[in-house]
């Protein structure tokens, strides 16, 4: 399962979302800056970013 947490991007938001696919992780995470943080333009950084702050659950563990 891949994880991502919100905080980890947008400090002191606990949101978090677990999918088994990287992808599904980053649309939730993506709906998820639009609806909770307002953001209405997502750039290729943005995902980028939230790529590079995807983590294996296991590895959290």
């Amino acid at each position: 399962m891949k994880q991502f947490e919100c905080g980890s991007l947008v400090p002191g938001c606990a949101w978090h979302t677990r999918a088994k696919e990287e992808a599904e992780v980053v649309h939730r995470a993506v709906e998820h800056l639009r609806t909770a943080h307002g953001e209405t333009v997502i750039r290729e950084n943005m995902v980028e970013n939230i790529k590079a702050r995807i983590t294996d659950e296991a590895d959290a563990a």
